[in-house]
């Protein structure tokens, strides 16, 4: 199954011509391996790696007929090969073959998605850097706190990527082993010394001991890591959908000529890109959920995973895949608007520096509950009013008891609360930075 998602990239690796290849390419490095024992005479193998080729139609009529899918493609790789075919699937089971090539469709699927990754964080760090004196408004649960800046919040969420990065890698890892070890994964019928001969030919590593199939947990674990890097752009979308609402339009996605936002409204332009991506996010941890669900089998095996891995390992490498490529260009061309994050950050009318205020009256010695009472007192005028906030501090009696003007004066002007943003950036980006 090739979701409608698809990349190029993806729709090969993930092609019926593609699987096949390399269950043949698993098929061929395991008779390498018996001819190294002097099992297979060596003309055999020639004879089977010059010969060996298949039909997908071949194979999915012959399935029609046997119900099994490495048995067709056995039975049309023989039809291709000759005698010689009775050496192919010496000792094995079909989960030696499928389990063993899946180990390398996922890696090279997830190679796509670690150059996705590193792309996102190139445009991360560049748009960060290009923002990273663009003041606006923190908010917490919605509501305006303190300044930040945009590059500010880019950075944090490039740092996140960078762990995605990391978390891939090793996911990678864990997945990149493949067993040649028989029925159940005792090598009764099959040595070692193959399945070694094998993993290394393929670039994997044996697995240390499995039952008739690899242990599902590796899979939970790419399908979890996939799931927390879909969740990570859908936190990034969802940000960039907030900060797009008409009563905020901070930034906004590019709409491009001649696009439309609205059958009824022609004066709409929706974040439908970055809703997109959240959307598709949803799949992507309803997967992982599924991956999960399939650690528990019976005994040394049963089928009960191989249905739902059809499923769910295309689609979740393909939809992150497209995630990311998606978001990428969205953050690419992303419109910010620096003067309504100024508007914005104003319109409270100076309450964001409430705490500077609060933390100025404590140092001239009060308590934290006394200037507490003061600040919140002058704050909630302000709220109900439409004044400055300073003004009011300014014209405030016992406030001015502790306060001078250059003392308030100091605790309003928005360079103080961004003087660390360098010394983030350099925390963040630096070598040894995380």
């Amino acid at each position: 199954m090739i979701p409608r998602y698809s990349t190029p990239e993806m729709q090969r690796i993930w092609s019926p011509e593609y699987k096949f290849q390399k269950w043949l390419e698993v098929e061929i490095a395991v008779c390498e391996g018996w001819a190294h024992l002097g099992q297979i005479p060596s003309q055999a193998v020639e004879k089977i790696t010059s010969r060996a080729s298949f039909s997908v139609q071949r194979i999915e009529e012959l399935e029609e007929v046997v119900r099994h899918d490495v048995i067709a493609f056995l039975t049309n790789v023989a039809e291709n090969v000759g005698e010689e075919a009775r050496y192919i699937h010496l000792g094995l089971t079909s989960s030696d073959i499928l389990d063993t090539s899946m180990a390398l469709l996922l890696r090279e699927a997830c190679q796509i998605i670690l150059q996705d990754l590193e792309e996102l964080s190139r445009v991360l760090q560049r748009r960060a850097l290009e923002h990273k004196d663009t003041p606006m408004i923190g908010r917490t649960h919605g509501i305006h706190a303190e300044p930040i800046t945009f590059g500010l919040k880019l950075a944090l969420w490039w740092d996140e990527n960078r762990r995605n990065i990391e978390r891939l890698k090793r996911a990678i890892e864990t997945i990149s082993y493949g067993k040649i070890s028989g029925a159940v994964g005792s090598f009764a019928h099959v040595e070692p010394s193959v399945e070694e001969y094998t993993c290394r030919k393929l670039g994997l590593k044996p697995a240390p001991i499995s039952s008739q199939i690899i242990q599902r947990d590796r899979y939970a674990e790419l399908l979890t890591s996939l799931a927390i890097i879909a969740s990570s752009v859908e936190k990034f979308a969802t940000e960039i959908r907030n900060l797009q609402r008409t009563d905020i339009r901070e930034v906004e996605e590019y709409f491009s000529p001649g696009q439309k936002g609205s059958s009824a409204m022609p004066h709409k332009r929706n974040p439908i890109a970055c809703e997109q991506v959240c959307g598709l996010a949803r799949l992507v941890r309803t997967n992982s959920l599924a991956a999960l669900e399939n650690i528990p089998l019976w005994h040394e095996r049963d089928i009960t995973h191989s249905s739902v891995e059809r499923v769910i390992l295309p689609d979740s490498t393909t939809l992150v895949d497209y995630i990311l490529k998606r978001f990428t260009r969205i953050l690419d061309r992303l419109l910010v608007y620096p003067e309504r994050m100024i508007e914005n950050l104003n319109k409270t009318q100076g309450l964001i520096f409430s705490e500077s205020i609060l933390l100025a009256l404590i140092r001239k010695g009060l308590s934290r509950e006394e200037a507490y009472q003061i600040v919140q007192r002058k704050a909630m005028e302000g709220w109900k009013g439409n004044r400055y906030f300073k003004d009011l501090v300014l014209e405030d009696e016992e406030i001015g008891k502790y306060l001078s003007r250059q003392e308030i004066d100091s605790a309003f002007d928005l360079r103080e609360h961004l003087r660390h943003v360098d010394h983030i950036f350099d925390r963040v980006f630096s070598p040894a930075g995380g």
